[in-house]
């Protein structure tokens, strides 16, 4: 793993190839961000691009108070959801369970070619978008309750309360489909 300092550093000097360093250190984490909220393939392309010019030229900003994981990380999560109320194309901002999206593809026929991951994939992409989004933070990117908290600016105990209110509408929705001693 690349020295953060050392890189914002190289960076903020004008070394172009440190910034495509921090472009493959985290395309994966800004892509997982931005995919959870905005789930048009086309938009979440130039939406991450969008993000990386943000950091890029707020980079100076950053005082190493947190991890840059974590600020490149909410710089992800604030963009994507200022695009998203912005195009209005997302229903799934309202956190009432009642919204739930159903899914594009039908998981009984998922299910039946034996394919898991869609079907946990596609669930997820049912849940709300906070949801969606803790989830990803907590089980993909591995942040911690507090590194959550920063990037969402959402209290910690909601932060666990979301957390523990998706696992729940997943168990759930997926022992619908009797999946759940496969998966869990």
């Amino acid at each position: 793993m690349i020295d953060e300092r050392t890189l914002v550093g190289s960076i903020l000097n004008g070394n172009k190839e440190a910034f495509k360093l921090l472009v493959n250190q985290y395309q994966r984490l800004v892509l997982h961000m931005a995919a959870r909220i905005i789930q048009d393939d086309h938009e979440l392309e130039d939406l991450c691009q969008e993000i990386f010019i943000k950091v890029y030229e707020q980079l100076s900003k950053f005082k190493f108070q947190s991890k840059l994981s974590t600020w490149i990380a909410t710089i992800a999560y604030r963009t994507a959801i200022n695009h998203a109320k912005k195009n209005k194309r997302s229903s799934a901002d309202q956190l009432s369970e009642d919204n739930l999206q159903t899914a594009e593809t039908d998981p009984e026929t998922l299910y039946s070619k034996k394919d898991i991951t869609k079907i946990v994939h596609q669930q997820i992409k049912g849940l709300p978008v906070h949801y969606r989004t803790i989830l990803t933070l907590y089980h993909l990117e591995e942040m911690n309750y507090q590194e959550i908290r920063k990037v969402t600016g959402l209290p910690e105990g909601t932060v666990k309360n979301y957390l523990f209110r998706a696992r729940k509408i997943l168990k759930k929705n997926l022992e619908s489909y009797s999946l759940k001693e496969e998966i869990l």
